[in-house]
């Protein structure tokens, strides 16, 4: 066999190495994941317990996921991000209004729960919280500031908003009652926010 014939057919056998990963295999273990962490939250949240309900190998897993932190934070984003996308209505008071709505509307449900027991969980746990911040986070923020720029760019709101401080304003006081639980989440209490934090900013 010549060189060039021999370098052909260790090409042609590298490249057939592996089987693809299935898209099936992993919709069933985020969807496993998901309804665990519902069960029993985040602490008592187990490969093993994953594996099994979901039908497949700790190993599987693990090619995947290669924590418990970034398994449970992708299958609970799997199932949130599409419920809480920024509408766009062309006005960023409304879009923030309606957003926020969805956000309340999560938090009252059981993926609420869960959200409050990654937050939770996530202050003992340095993947966790960092794997919130990374994909929950910071998406959400940088989606919020384009937002902001939008109403800045057609004349809505001042120019010289500080946005992180407004998203602070906005979205802090939604997780201090899911945590505290002190008082409810309603869409009144959206109203009073977005009236006190956006009404300030308004040109």
């Amino acid at each position: 066999m010549s060189t060039t014939k021999r370098k052909e057919a260790k090409t042609y056998v590298k490249s057939g190495r592996g089987r693809p990963r299935s898209p099936e295999t992993r919709e069933k273990i985020l969807k496993a994941t998901y309804e665990i962490l519902n069960e029993v939250g985040f602490m008592d949240l187990t490969i093993e317990g994953v594996a099994a309900k979901a039908g497949v190998g700790k190993p599987t897993i693990y090619r995947r996921w290669k924590t418990k932190a970034a398994l449970a934070m992708d299958a609970f984003l799997e199932f949130v991000t599409p419920e809480i996308a920024f509408p766009d209505s062309g006005k960023a008071k409304e879009d923030f209004r309606k957003q926020m709505q969805k956000i309340v509307k999560l938090m009252n449900s059981p993926k609420g729960e869960v959200l409050a027991s990654v937050i939770g969980c996530g202050q003992s746990n340095n993947e966790l919280i960092a794997a919130f911040r990374d994909n929950w986070l910071i998406p959400r923020r940088e989606d919020a500031k384009r937002i902001f720029q939008g109403g800045v760019e057609r004349g809505e709101l001042r120019k010289d908003i500080n946005a992180d401080v407004a998203i602070d304003a906005l979205y802090s006081p939604l997780f201090y009652r899911l945590l505290l639980k002190h008082q409810p989440l309603t869409n009144e209490f959206v109203d009073e926010l977005i009236d006190a934090v956006i009404g300030g900013l308004e040109d």
